[in-house]
């Protein structure tokens, strides 16, 4: 998904200008700016994933990481045990605070960033990411549960595998790449940049992003939302109806 042009243009001329000196206006306080090329992705019939950019500028030299995450759910994990020869579920645990979807980028690796403690305080890496147990459990039993959740969603491609990069363009410019798969959630995400000098977070910026539906899909969404009883009828409506055509074609035939 590209922004217009116009739009392009008039960031990257703003950027320039928060890069350029002006010794005529006192020390400024913002260190960190930066943008999205596209604050929507839309989800259209035959969608199949997007990139969305992100380019900034920073006032001194330092480094950046860029941690994007979806709208927060509740996940529970089952872990299937043997019994009796058949592999059933044996036991659950469920989390709070689950992004539906997480990514990181940095222009260095994240352990040469920053402490363990500053990249937690700032839920930097998928280490550092907040997922709270519904219940009461013992450490071992939620860093295993924890584990199992973070290992699916990377197999659905909602959680990166590996950090992405920031790419410098000079000392003061930079941009990195997002990439969205198709079976992105629907939802508002944000987008926060850190400046990072002497391993510490000395600047933020949050930018916000949404995902959502439209056109036919989006309508379909809609009613099975908010009349699921009508929906399914339909949808049994339409099977019946597919398998009595299909029925009077091999007839014919």
């Amino acid at each position: 998904m590209k922004a217009p042009r116009g739009k392009g243009m008039m960031v990257m001329l703003a950027l320039l200008a928060f890069c350029m000196p002006a010794p005529w206006t006192p020390a400024r306080a913002q260190t960190l700016v930066a943008d999205l090329s596209s604050h929507l992705i839309a989800i259209t019939t035959g969608f199949t994933g997007t990139d969305v950019v992100l380019f900034g500028a920073i006032d001194q030299p330092g480094d950046v990481a860029v941690v994007i995450e979806g709208p927060e759910t509740s996940q529970t994990v089952r872990r299937k045990d043997r019994i009796a020869g058949i592999w059933i579920n044996n036991e659950t645990l469920k989390f709070s605070h689950v992004p539906g979807f997480y990514g990181v980028a940095s222009n260095k690796p994240l352990d040469a960033l920053l402490p363990p403690a500053v990249a937690q305080r700032h839920e930097i890496g998928l280490d550092h990411v907040r997922m709270l147990p519904r219940v009461d459990a013992d450490a071992a039993t939620v860093a295993e549960f924890r584990a199992a959740l973070i290992r699916n969603k990377q197999r659905e491609g909602l959680y990166g595998t590996e950090v992405g990069e920031v790419v410098f363009l000079g000392q003061r410019l930079f941009r990195t790449s997002i990439s969205f798969p198709a079976n992105v959630p629907i939802g508002l995400y944000t987008v926060s940049v850190y400046l990072i000098r002497d391993r510490d977070v000395v600047g933020a910026q949050t930018t916000p992003l949404a995902v959502s539906k439209i056109g036919f899909s989006a309508d379909i969404f809609d009613f099975a939302q908010h009349d699921g009883l009508a929906y399914g009828v339909m949808g049994v409506l339409l099977a019946v109806g597919a398998g009595w055509l299909a029925g009077s074609v091999f007839r014919k035939g």
